[in-house]
Protein backbone atom coordinates (compact mmCIF):
# COMPACT_ATOMS: atom_id res chain seq x y z
CA UNK A 1 0.00 0.00 0.00
CA UNK A 2 1.36 3.12 -0.80
CA UNK A 3 0.65 6.36 1.32
CA UNK A 4 1.64 10.41 1.46
CA UNK A 5 1.96 12.58 4.39
CA UNK A 6 3.67 15.92 4.09
CA UNK A 7 6.41 18.10 6.23
CA UNK A 8 8.17 20.89 5.63
CA UNK A 9 12.93 21.11 5.00
CA UNK A 10 13.97 24.56 5.88
CA UNK A 11 17.28 25.81 3.77
CA UNK A 12 18.04 29.34 5.32
CA UNK A 13 14.75 31.02 5.00
CA UNK A 14 14.01 28.90 2.40
CA UNK A 15 10.81 26.46 3.16
CA UNK A 16 10.22 23.54 1.10
CA UNK A 17 7.09 21.34 0.78
CA UNK A 18 8.21 17.53 1.64
CA UNK A 19 5.96 14.86 0.37
CA UNK A 20 6.57 11.52 2.74
CA UNK A 21 6.25 8.51 0.15
CA UNK A 22 5.36 5.40 2.61
CA UNK A 23 5.34 2.17 0.36
CA UNK A 24 5.14 -1.49 1.92
CA UNK A 25 5.69 -5.00 0.33
CA UNK A 26 6.49 -8.18 1.27
CA UNK A 27 9.56 -8.38 3.29
CA UNK A 28 11.59 -7.13 5.77
CA UNK A 29 14.07 -4.68 5.07
CA UNK A 30 13.70 -0.38 6.03
CA UNK A 31 14.39 1.97 3.06
CA UNK A 32 14.56 5.56 3.29
CA UNK A 33 15.68 7.77 0.59
CA UNK A 34 15.50 11.15 -0.77
CA UNK A 35 18.98 12.85 0.54
CA UNK A 36 18.33 12.41 4.44
CA UNK A 37 20.86 13.01 6.58
CA UNK A 38 22.28 11.05 9.90
CA UNK A 39 19.45 12.59 12.23
CA UNK A 40 16.67 11.79 9.73
CA UNK A 41 18.18 7.79 9.17
CA UNK A 42 18.23 7.74 12.81
CA UNK A 43 14.78 8.00 12.81
CA UNK A 44 13.83 4.26 12.36
CA UNK A 45 14.78 3.58 16.01
CA UNK A 46 13.35 6.16 17.23
CA UNK A 47 9.87 5.49 15.39
CA UNK A 48 10.50 1.54 16.34
CA UNK A 49 10.85 2.64 20.19
CA UNK A 50 7.60 5.20 20.28
CA UNK A 51 5.52 2.53 18.44
CA UNK A 52 6.27 -0.21 20.84
CA UNK A 53 5.94 2.23 24.29
CA UNK A 54 2.18 2.95 22.53
CA UNK A 55 0.76 0.00 22.29
CA UNK A 56 1.62 -0.66 18.76
CA UNK A 57 4.37 -2.90 16.10
CA UNK A 58 6.62 -1.74 14.02
CA UNK A 59 4.80 -3.57 10.81
CA UNK A 60 7.05 -7.01 9.67
CA UNK A 61 7.13 -5.86 6.29
CA UNK A 62 9.58 -4.25 3.41
CA UNK A 63 9.41 -0.90 4.19
CA UNK A 64 10.26 1.97 1.23
CA UNK A 65 10.18 5.50 2.54
CA UNK A 66 11.42 8.63 -0.38
CA UNK A 67 11.14 12.23 1.08
CA UNK A 68 10.71 14.08 -2.69
CA UNK A 69 12.15 16.30 -4.12
CA UNK A 70 14.58 13.70 -3.39
CA UNK A 71 17.21 16.15 -4.52
CA UNK A 72 16.72 18.39 -1.47
CA UNK A 73 18.61 17.64 1.14
CA UNK A 74 16.35 16.68 4.63
CA UNK A 75 18.24 18.04 7.89
CA UNK A 76 17.42 17.38 11.52
CA UNK A 77 15.06 15.35 13.79
CA UNK A 78 11.73 17.24 12.61
CA UNK A 79 10.50 14.28 10.43
CA UNK A 80 10.13 11.57 12.67
CA UNK A 81 6.12 12.51 12.90
CA UNK A 82 5.81 12.36 9.68
CA UNK A 83 7.45 8.95 9.25
CA UNK A 84 5.92 7.16 11.89
CA UNK A 85 2.22 8.42 10.83
CA UNK A 86 2.89 7.60 7.04
CA UNK A 87 4.08 4.36 8.33
CA UNK A 88 1.05 3.61 10.67
CA UNK A 89 -1.23 5.21 7.69
CA UNK A 90 0.27 2.25 4.97
CA UNK A 91 -0.43 -0.08 7.91
CA UNK A 92 -3.86 0.43 8.29
CA UNK A 93 -3.67 1.87 11.71
CA UNK A 94 -4.33 5.87 10.79
CA UNK A 95 -6.81 6.57 8.42
CA UNK A 96 -5.20 7.84 5.38
CA UNK A 97 -7.99 9.82 4.00
CA UNK A 98 -6.56 12.88 5.90
CA UNK A 99 -3.27 13.62 5.98
CA UNK A 100 -3.36 15.13 2.49
CA UNK A 101 -4.86 18.62 4.43
CA UNK A 102 -2.25 18.44 7.45
CA UNK A 103 1.59 19.06 7.41
CA UNK A 104 3.29 17.47 10.28
CA UNK A 105 6.42 18.42 11.98
CA UNK A 106 8.15 16.71 15.13
CA UNK A 107 10.84 14.68 16.73
CA UNK A 108 9.62 11.65 18.70
CA UNK A 109 11.23 10.80 22.22
CA UNK A 110 11.15 6.77 22.76
CA UNK A 111 8.16 7.06 24.73
CA UNK A 112 6.27 8.89 22.06
CA UNK A 113 6.67 12.57 23.75
CA UNK A 114 6.93 15.19 20.49
CA UNK A 115 9.93 17.37 21.14
CA UNK A 116 10.04 20.92 19.94
CA UNK A 117 12.03 21.44 16.59
CA UNK A 118 13.79 24.40 14.88
CA UNK A 119 12.03 26.83 12.18
CA UNK A 120 8.43 26.18 13.09
CA UNK A 121 7.16 29.56 11.99
CA UNK A 122 8.33 29.36 8.66
CA UNK A 123 7.43 25.96 8.12
CA UNK A 124 3.60 27.41 9.10
CA UNK A 125 3.95 30.32 6.95
CA UNK A 126 4.60 27.75 3.97
CA UNK A 127 2.03 25.33 5.24
CA UNK A 128 -0.22 28.25 4.39
CA UNK A 129 0.97 28.90 1.12
CA UNK A 130 0.34 25.39 0.70
CA UNK A 131 -3.00 25.38 1.50
CA UNK A 132 -3.11 23.52 4.21
CA UNK A 133 -5.90 22.54 6.06
CA UNK A 134 -3.65 22.61 9.27
CA UNK A 135 -0.37 22.15 10.79
CA UNK A 136 0.76 19.75 13.45
CA UNK A 137 3.77 20.63 15.79
CA UNK A 138 4.82 20.05 19.45
CA UNK A 139 3.11 21.47 21.94
CA UNK A 140 6.34 23.66 22.68
CA UNK A 141 6.36 25.12 19.40
CA UNK A 142 2.73 25.74 18.99
CA UNK A 143 2.93 29.74 20.27
CA UNK A 144 5.47 29.89 17.69
CA UNK A 145 3.65 28.54 14.50
CA UNK A 146 0.13 30.09 15.57
CA UNK A 147 1.00 33.15 14.76
CA UNK A 148 0.20 32.54 11.10
CA UNK A 149 -3.26 33.30 10.95
CA UNK A 150 -5.82 31.67 8.24
CA UNK A 151 -4.30 28.09 9.34
CA UNK A 152 -4.98 25.92 11.87
CA UNK A 153 -2.45 24.92 14.19
CA UNK A 154 -2.22 21.75 16.68
CA UNK A 155 0.01 21.51 19.65
CA UNK A 156 0.26 17.84 20.26
CA UNK A 157 1.78 16.22 23.72
CA UNK A 158 2.47 12.89 22.09
CA UNK A 159 2.10 10.65 18.84
CA UNK A 160 -0.88 8.95 20.41
CA UNK A 161 -2.18 12.50 20.39
CA UNK A 162 -1.99 12.48 16.59
CA UNK A 163 -2.99 9.24 15.85
CA UNK A 164 -6.28 9.71 17.78
CA UNK A 165 -6.51 13.02 16.01
CA UNK A 166 -6.09 12.06 12.93
CA UNK A 167 -8.52 8.66 13.02
CA UNK A 168 -11.30 11.08 14.29
CA UNK A 169 -11.25 9.22 17.87
CA UNK A 170 -10.39 12.30 19.79
CA UNK A 171 -11.10 16.38 19.15
CA UNK A 172 -8.23 18.85 19.44
CA UNK A 173 -9.34 22.83 19.38
CA UNK A 174 -6.63 24.58 17.20
CA UNK A 175 -4.74 27.23 18.90
CA UNK A 176 -5.58 31.03 18.51
CA UNK A 177 -2.98 33.89 19.29
CA UNK A 178 -4.25 37.32 19.17
CA UNK A 179 -0.92 38.05 17.47
CA UNK A 180 -1.83 42.12 17.32
CA UNK A 181 -2.65 42.65 21.19
CA UNK A 182 0.52 40.39 22.47
CA UNK A 183 2.07 42.41 19.85
CA UNK A 184 1.90 45.74 21.00
CA UNK A 185 1.14 44.69 24.38
CA UNK A 186 5.28 43.47 24.91
CA UNK A 187 6.67 46.58 22.86
CA UNK A 188 7.44 49.09 25.66
CA UNK A 189 8.93 47.00 28.63
CA UNK A 190 12.14 47.07 28.73
CA UNK A 191 14.74 46.33 31.58
CA UNK A 192 16.94 48.96 30.89
CA UNK A 193 16.48 52.67 31.59
CA UNK A 194 18.52 55.40 30.55
CA UNK A 195 17.08 57.27 33.45
CA UNK A 196 19.54 55.12 35.16
CA UNK A 197 22.58 57.01 33.81
CA UNK A 198 24.35 59.87 35.73
CA UNK A 199 26.42 62.09 33.54
CA UNK A 200 27.38 61.32 30.18
CA UNK A 201 25.21 63.79 28.03
CA UNK A 202 27.40 63.83 24.80
CA UNK A 203 27.27 60.26 24.56
CA UNK A 204 23.24 60.24 25.17
CA UNK A 205 23.22 62.27 22.40
CA UNK A 206 25.70 60.36 19.99
CA UNK A 207 23.53 57.81 21.05
CA UNK A 208 20.02 59.34 20.22
CA UNK A 209 21.56 60.28 16.74
CA UNK A 210 22.58 57.02 16.50
CA UNK A 211 19.00 55.37 16.79
CA UNK A 212 17.15 57.97 15.22
CA UNK A 213 19.01 57.46 12.02
CA UNK A 214 20.19 54.12 12.44
CA UNK A 215 23.92 54.52 12.46
CA UNK A 216 26.76 52.87 13.48
CA UNK A 217 28.83 53.62 16.42
CA UNK A 218 31.98 53.12 18.45
CA UNK A 219 32.77 53.90 22.21
CA UNK A 220 36.10 54.31 23.39
CA UNK A 221 36.80 55.26 27.25
CA UNK A 222 38.90 53.48 30.28
CA UNK A 223 37.35 50.53 32.04
CA UNK A 224 34.32 51.63 34.55
CA UNK A 225 33.44 54.73 32.17
CA UNK A 226 29.72 53.01 31.26
CA UNK A 227 30.22 52.21 27.59
CA UNK A 228 28.76 48.98 28.41
CA UNK A 229 25.85 50.28 30.55
CA UNK A 230 24.85 53.20 27.84
CA UNK A 231 24.76 50.49 24.86
CA UNK A 232 22.75 48.09 26.96
CA UNK A 233 20.14 51.01 26.91
CA UNK A 234 20.07 51.41 23.23
CA UNK A 235 17.29 49.30 22.45
CA UNK A 236 14.88 51.42 24.47
CA UNK A 237 15.22 54.39 22.79
CA UNK A 238 14.93 52.88 19.60
CA UNK A 239 11.60 53.00 17.22
CA UNK A 240 9.20 49.84 17.83
CA UNK A 241 9.33 47.22 15.45
CA UNK A 242 6.61 46.84 12.77
CA UNK A 243 4.61 43.42 12.13
CA UNK A 244 7.05 43.04 9.50
CA UNK A 245 10.11 43.65 11.00
CA UNK A 246 8.79 41.47 13.74
CA UNK A 247 7.88 38.35 11.59
CA UNK A 248 11.27 38.33 9.68
CA UNK A 249 13.41 38.19 12.91
CA UNK A 250 11.37 35.42 14.54
CA UNK A 251 11.46 33.80 11.13
CA UNK A 252 15.43 33.89 11.80
CA UNK A 253 15.30 33.18 15.85
CA UNK A 254 12.84 30.25 14.95
CA UNK A 255 15.55 28.84 12.47
CA UNK A 256 18.29 29.21 15.12
CA UNK A 257 15.91 27.51 17.77
CA UNK A 258 16.19 31.01 19.65
CA UNK A 259 12.38 30.71 20.38
CA UNK A 260 11.24 30.48 24.15
CA UNK A 261 8.31 28.39 24.65
CA UNK A 262 6.02 31.72 25.83
CA UNK A 263 6.93 33.81 22.55
CA UNK A 264 5.05 33.82 19.82
CA UNK A 265 6.08 36.94 17.84
CA UNK A 266 9.73 38.97 18.63
CA UNK A 267 8.17 42.19 19.88
CA UNK A 268 11.67 43.88 20.82
CA UNK A 269 14.32 44.72 18.48
CA UNK A 270 16.80 42.19 19.26
CA UNK A 271 20.10 43.21 21.37
CA UNK A 272 23.20 40.92 20.47
CA UNK A 273 26.80 40.83 22.72
CA UNK A 274 28.51 38.23 21.52
CA UNK A 275 31.86 37.30 23.07
CA UNK A 276 35.35 38.26 22.14
CA UNK A 277 36.04 34.83 21.27
CA UNK A 278 33.54 34.71 18.93
CA UNK A 279 34.78 32.56 15.58
CA UNK A 280 33.99 33.66 11.83
CA UNK A 281 31.34 30.82 11.76
CA UNK A 282 29.31 31.90 14.72
CA UNK A 283 29.53 35.54 13.51
CA UNK A 284 27.82 35.32 9.96
CA UNK A 285 26.61 32.06 10.30
CA UNK A 286 27.28 28.41 8.27
CA UNK A 287 28.06 25.38 9.91
CA UNK A 288 28.12 21.55 8.54
CA UNK A 289 24.13 22.30 9.60
CA UNK A 290 24.16 25.70 8.02
CA UNK A 291 22.46 28.71 10.99
CA UNK A 292 22.45 32.24 10.98
CA UNK A 293 24.94 33.68 12.51
CA UNK A 294 25.01 36.54 15.49
CA UNK A 295 24.86 39.43 12.51
CA UNK A 296 21.45 37.54 11.62
CA UNK A 297 20.09 37.03 14.89
CA UNK A 298 20.68 40.56 15.22
CA UNK A 299 18.66 41.72 12.55
CA UNK A 300 16.32 44.46 12.71
CA UNK A 301 18.25 45.06 15.88
CA UNK A 302 21.71 45.95 17.81
CA UNK A 303 24.95 43.89 17.31
CA UNK A 304 27.12 44.81 20.49
CA UNK A 305 30.83 44.11 20.14
CA UNK A 306 32.38 44.98 23.72
CA UNK A 307 36.10 45.40 23.49
CA UNK A 308 36.21 45.32 20.21
CA UNK A 309 39.92 44.90 20.01
CA UNK A 310 40.24 41.94 21.72
CA UNK A 311 38.47 40.48 18.83
CA UNK A 312 40.62 38.57 16.54
CA UNK A 313 41.17 40.47 13.14
CA UNK A 314 40.02 37.75 10.51
CA UNK A 315 36.76 37.94 12.92
CA UNK A 316 36.40 41.48 12.57
CA UNK A 317 37.27 42.23 8.87
CA UNK A 318 33.90 39.79 8.23
CA UNK A 319 31.91 42.36 9.04
CA UNK A 320 32.66 44.35 6.02
CA UNK A 321 30.50 43.17 3.46
CA UNK A 322 27.63 43.01 5.73
CA UNK A 323 27.71 46.31 7.12
CA UNK A 324 27.52 47.44 3.56
CA UNK A 325 24.93 45.20 1.54
CA UNK A 326 22.42 44.59 5.15
CA UNK A 327 22.65 41.05 3.76
CA UNK A 328 25.41 37.50 3.91
CA UNK A 329 25.17 35.08 1.10
CA UNK A 330 27.19 32.13 2.92
CA UNK A 331 28.50 29.75 -0.23
CA UNK A 332 29.97 26.42 0.59
CA UNK A 333 30.71 23.46 -1.42
CA UNK A 334 27.41 21.85 -0.48
CA UNK A 335 24.81 24.74 -0.26
CA UNK A 336 24.43 28.24 -0.82
CA UNK A 337 22.49 30.46 2.13
CA UNK A 338 21.51 34.00 2.16
CA UNK A 339 20.22 35.79 5.49
CA UNK A 340 19.36 39.04 5.68
CA UNK A 341 21.48 41.27 8.72
CA UNK A 342 20.45 44.67 8.72
CA UNK A 343 21.45 45.44 12.06
CA UNK A 344 23.21 48.66 14.12
CA UNK A 345 26.47 47.75 15.08
CA UNK A 346 27.79 49.34 18.41
CA UNK A 347 31.08 48.95 19.55
CA UNK A 348 33.15 49.81 22.70
CA UNK A 349 36.95 49.81 23.40
CA UNK A 350 39.71 50.82 25.60
CA UNK A 351 42.21 53.35 24.69
CA UNK A 352 45.29 50.97 25.08
CA UNK A 353 45.92 47.31 26.76
CA UNK A 354 45.76 48.85 30.16
CA UNK A 355 42.76 51.19 29.50
CA UNK A 356 43.76 54.37 31.03
CA UNK A 357 45.59 56.12 27.77
CA UNK A 358 44.50 59.48 28.44
CA UNK A 359 42.66 59.25 31.26
CA UNK A 360 43.70 62.45 33.92
CA UNK A 361 43.11 60.30 37.24
CA UNK A 362 45.32 56.65 36.40
CA UNK A 363 48.43 56.55 35.09
CA UNK A 364 48.98 54.68 31.94
CA UNK A 365 51.62 51.85 31.57
CA UNK A 366 51.42 50.93 27.49
CA UNK A 367 54.59 51.97 25.30
CA UNK A 368 53.40 54.01 22.18
CA UNK A 369 53.85 51.01 20.15
CA UNK A 370 51.82 48.67 22.55
CA UNK A 371 48.89 51.49 21.80
CA UNK A 372 49.86 51.82 18.33
CA UNK A 373 49.12 47.85 17.59
CA UNK A 374 46.14 48.06 20.09
CA UNK A 375 44.70 50.46 17.73
CA UNK A 376 45.52 48.67 14.55
CA UNK A 377 43.55 46.00 15.50
CA UNK A 378 40.84 47.77 14.22
CA UNK A 379 41.38 48.24 10.42
CA UNK A 380 40.46 51.81 8.52
CA UNK A 381 38.22 50.24 6.25
CA UNK A 382 36.21 49.27 9.42
CA UNK A 383 36.60 52.30 11.41
CA UNK A 384 35.52 54.01 8.02
CA UNK A 385 31.92 52.04 8.26
CA UNK A 386 31.46 53.00 11.55
CA UNK A 387 29.18 56.43 11.06
CA UNK A 388 29.28 57.89 14.92
CA UNK A 389 32.99 57.72 17.24
CA UNK A 390 32.51 58.89 20.95
CA UNK A 391 35.18 59.19 23.67
CA UNK A 392 33.22 58.32 26.90
CA UNK A 393 35.10 59.88 29.90
CA UNK A 394 34.73 58.59 33.56
CA UNK A 395 31.58 60.40 35.36
CA UNK A 396 32.84 62.30 38.30
CA UNK A 397 31.86 61.58 41.45
CA UNK A 398 29.64 65.26 41.74
CA UNK A 399 27.89 63.36 38.99
CA UNK A 400 27.16 59.93 40.19
CA UNK A 401 26.33 61.05 43.47
CA UNK A 402 23.30 63.39 42.20
CA UNK A 403 20.37 61.92 43.24
CA UNK A 404 17.74 63.08 40.38
CA UNK A 405 17.59 60.31 37.27
CA UNK A 406 18.31 61.26 34.01
CA UNK A 407 16.63 61.46 31.36
CA UNK A 408 13.89 58.84 30.88
CA UNK A 409 14.43 56.77 27.81
CA UNK A 410 10.43 57.20 26.64
CA UNK A 411 11.47 60.91 26.25
CA UNK A 412 14.32 60.35 24.10
CA UNK A 413 12.66 57.84 21.82
CA UNK A 414 9.96 60.15 20.95
CA UNK A 415 12.71 62.33 19.38
CA UNK A 416 13.57 59.00 17.41
CA UNK A 417 10.15 58.02 16.62
CA UNK A 418 9.46 61.46 15.00
CA UNK A 419 12.68 61.67 13.26
CA UNK A 420 12.29 58.22 11.71
CA UNK A 421 8.54 59.03 10.53
CA UNK A 422 10.52 62.43 8.30
CA UNK A 423 12.88 59.60 6.74
CA UNK A 424 10.12 57.12 6.12
CA UNK A 425 7.96 59.78 4.22
CA UNK A 426 11.62 60.84 2.68
CA UNK A 427 12.11 57.22 1.38
CA UNK A 428 8.52 56.38 0.48
CA UNK A 429 9.61 55.97 -3.00
CA UNK A 430 12.86 54.43 -2.53
CA UNK A 431 12.08 50.50 -1.91
CA UNK A 432 14.36 48.97 1.07
CA UNK A 433 15.56 52.30 2.57
CA UNK A 434 14.12 53.17 5.66
CA UNK A 435 16.53 55.17 7.68
CA UNK A 436 19.56 57.80 7.03
CA UNK A 437 21.94 55.12 7.24
CA UNK A 438 20.64 53.35 4.58
CA UNK A 439 20.95 56.60 1.88
CA UNK A 440 23.08 55.61 -1.75
CA UNK A 441 25.10 58.26 -2.94
CA UNK A 442 22.64 59.64 -5.70
CA UNK A 443 20.27 59.75 -2.46
CA UNK A 444 22.83 61.78 -0.40
CA UNK A 445 23.18 64.45 -3.14
CA UNK A 446 19.10 65.07 -3.10
CA UNK A 447 18.49 64.96 0.54
CA UNK A 448 21.98 65.39 1.72
CA UNK A 449 23.02 68.55 -0.05
CA UNK A 450 25.72 70.74 1.92
CA UNK A 451 25.45 74.53 1.38
CA UNK A 452 28.92 76.36 0.60
CA UNK A 453 29.87 77.07 4.08
CA UNK A 454 29.11 73.21 5.23
CA UNK A 455 31.36 72.51 1.89
CA UNK A 456 34.09 74.54 3.21
CA UNK A 457 33.94 73.19 6.38
CA UNK A 458 34.20 69.56 5.23
CA UNK A 459 36.74 70.72 3.24
CA UNK A 460 38.84 71.66 6.02
CA UNK A 461 37.54 68.02 8.13
CA UNK A 462 38.70 66.05 4.94
CA UNK A 463 42.31 67.42 4.83
CA UNK A 464 43.19 67.83 8.68
CA UNK A 465 41.45 64.15 9.63
CA UNK A 466 42.46 62.50 6.10
CA UNK A 467 39.06 61.10 5.60
CA UNK A 468 38.12 58.99 3.18
CA UNK A 469 34.78 59.51 0.59
CA UNK A 470 33.53 57.28 2.64
CA UNK A 471 34.01 58.95 5.78
CA UNK A 472 32.37 62.13 3.83
CA UNK A 473 29.20 60.29 2.85
CA UNK A 474 28.98 59.26 6.72
CA UNK A 475 29.10 62.77 7.96
CA UNK A 476 26.20 63.64 5.15
CA UNK A 477 24.19 60.99 6.74
CA UNK A 478 24.91 61.96 10.35
CA UNK A 479 24.26 65.81 9.33
CA UNK A 480 21.42 64.46 7.21
CA UNK A 481 19.81 62.93 11.09
CA UNK A 482 21.07 65.95 13.30
CA UNK A 483 18.58 68.08 10.96
CA UNK A 484 15.88 65.60 10.87
CA UNK A 485 16.07 65.42 15.03
CA UNK A 486 15.99 69.19 14.91
CA UNK A 487 12.78 68.99 12.15
CA UNK A 488 15.05 71.10 9.86
CA UNK A 489 14.14 70.51 6.33
CA UNK A 490 17.56 71.13 4.91
CA UNK A 491 20.92 70.20 6.25
CA UNK A 492 22.71 73.48 7.84
CA UNK A 493 26.33 74.42 8.89
CA UNK A 494 25.88 73.26 12.17
CA UNK A 495 24.31 69.81 11.35
CA UNK A 496 27.52 69.48 9.45
CA UNK A 497 29.92 70.68 12.30
CA UNK A 498 28.52 68.16 14.89
CA UNK A 499 28.23 65.14 12.50
CA UNK A 500 32.18 66.42 11.91
CA UNK A 501 33.17 65.84 15.67
CA UNK A 502 31.52 62.38 15.47
CA UNK A 503 34.64 61.29 13.28
CA UNK A 504 37.31 62.63 15.58
CA UNK A 505 38.74 58.90 16.34
CA UNK A 506 39.24 58.31 12.46
CA UNK A 507 42.65 57.34 12.05
CA UNK A 508 44.35 60.14 11.11
CA UNK A 509 43.74 61.79 14.19
CA UNK A 510 44.56 58.61 16.08
CA UNK A 511 48.20 58.67 14.08
CA UNK A 512 48.49 62.32 15.13
CA UNK A 513 48.13 61.80 18.65
CA UNK A 514 50.49 59.23 18.38
CA UNK A 515 47.52 56.47 19.81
Amino acid sequence: MLVKAFCAAVNGLEVSTVTVEVSMSRGVQFHLTGLADTAVKESYDRIKAALINNGFKMPTMDITINLSPADIKKEGSGYDLPLAIGILAASGKVDSDSLNQYMLVGELGLDGRLQPIRGALPIAIRARKEKFKGLIVPQQNIREAAVVNNLEVYGMETLLDVILFLNGKATFEPTIIDTRREFYEQQNHFEYDFSDVRGQESVKRALEVAAAGGHNLIMIGPPGSGKSMLAKRLPSILPPLSLSESLETTQIHSIAGKISRDTSLISQRPFRAPHHTISQVALVGGGTNPQPGEISLAHNGVLFLDEMPELSRSVLEVLRQPLEDRKITISRAKYNIEYPCSFMLIASMNPCPCGYYGDPNHHCVCTPGQIQRYMNKISGPLLDRIDIHCEVQAVPFSELSQMQPGEPSEKIRERVIAARKIQEERFKPFKGVHCNAMMTEKMLHEFAEPDAASLDMLRMAMERLKLSARAYGRILKVARTIADLEGSERVQSQHIAEAIGYRNLDRGDWAERGI
